[in-house]
């Protein structure tokens, strides 16, 4: 028989992360009415806090959560974030050590990645990928949520609120949603929402300007580079109805440039003006549209759960 061969590097990378991950990854089981729904969830603070999905928690106050030790723990949700879909837990009981958060900023287009999480409640279960495409923008039940990251690694229900971690397994992503075959969206793990998870503890709730569009970067017109001194704005995929930005009158393939006289390039630019502040005050938006330059005002407005 021939001996064993040593893992690739590649397999050793998927190998390491899933040792180190797998432990800090719960199986969520939330009561949802007469039946119950299933996420995962990860250890983030020595404390016993977790994060997930604010839709894999939905409405419920609290849940189960088990590790793959064989421990289960009742959690409470202390928190929850319709608009970046997160939502933060608190164990009753001992939880493993945290996983380390990373920072998906630093992500590029074709990075290996590894996610592990619960599909269909099997527990701990990992895939990996690479990194397809950064700054998505996904509709969801009538908002947007911006900036995800988009990945290959096979994602399926359950693996909602799990771990998309770098080869150092460090937590870059909560895995969000499974948009297609072969297609897997996660929240990036950043300093807006470092921001988010940090009101959701302290206050349980984030206060967050709306404005309803979906958005993707995108290239300014050759002609007009020099002269606005950029390469990139971010382009309107979607706008949604009756929402702040089609009332002022933005529409799909407006390209936006400046908000609120700042410079927009990528989905956080925007991101980073969307809190508290802006609610119901007047935000000076400049967009590219048919070749020129136009100036709209919008009037942000409170995010209202669902």
């Amino acid at each position: 028989m021939e001996a064993s061969r040593p893992l690739d590097a590649y397999s050793q990378i998927v190998a390491g992360v899933a040792e180190r991950l797998t432990p800090k990854v719960a199986s969520l089981r939330v009561p949802h009415g007469s039946g119950e729904g299933l996420g995962s969830g990860v250890v983030f603070t020595g404390d016993g806090f977790l994060l997930t999905n604010a839709h894999v928690v939905g409405r419920a106050s609290g849940g189960t959560a088990s590790f793959s030790d064989g421990t289960s723990v009742p959690f409470r949700v202390v928190g929850a974030d319709p608009l970046s879909d997160l939502a933060v837990l608190r164990a009753n009981g001992p939880t493993p050590e945290p996983a380390e958060l990373g920072e998906a900023d630093q992500l590029v287009v074709g990075q290996l990645v590894v996610a592990v999480g619960n599909p269909l409640g099997l527990a701990g279960s990992v895939t990996a990928g690479v990194v397809s495409a950064l700054g998505r923008s996904l509709p969801a039940r009538g908002r947007v949520i911006e900036d995800v990251i988009q990945t290959d690694a096979a994602l399926n229900p359950g693996n909602s609120g799990g771990a998309l971690a770098d080869a150092s397994a460090k937590v870059v992503g909560i895995n969000t949603a499974v948009a297609g075959v072969g297609l897997g969206l996660a929240v990036p793990v950043n300093d807006t929402t470092r921001r988010i998870i940090s009101a959701l503890m302290r206050d349980g709730r984030v206060r967050r300007a709306y404005l309803g569009l979906a958005m993707t970067p995108g290239p300014v017109p050759a002609a007009w580079r020099e002269r606005l001194g950029r390469k990139t704005g971010l382009l309107v995929a979607e706008v949604v109805a009756g929402g702040p930005a089609a009332r002022a009158g933005l529409r799909k393939g407006d390209l936006l440039l400046t908000v609120a006289g700042k410079p927009v390039a990528v989905a956080q630019d925007l991101q980073r003006l969307m809190f508290s502040d802006a609610i119901g005050r007047p935000l000076s938006i400049t967009v590219m549209r048919n070749g020129a330059l136009v100036d709209v005002i919008a009037e942000p407005s409170e995010l209202v759960a669902a």
